[in-house]
């Protein structure tokens, strides 16, 4: 296998990999934290 640069070495793709997955998680984590208040809103006016 011929490497004609560091984006040829599989260390650098699984941490391009890590860092795709930890963005994703933390977009999801903060839209997550952002309901918590609507959903007790709403759920305060049902009462």
């Amino acid at each position: 296998m011929s490497l004609n640069s560091y984006k040829d070495l599989i260390v650098w793709q699984k941490g391009i990999e890590l860092i795709r997955e930890i963005y994703a998680l933390t977009s999801q984590m903060r839209r997550s934290a952002i309901s918590i208040p609507s959903n007790i809103d709403e759920g305060y006016k049902e009462m």
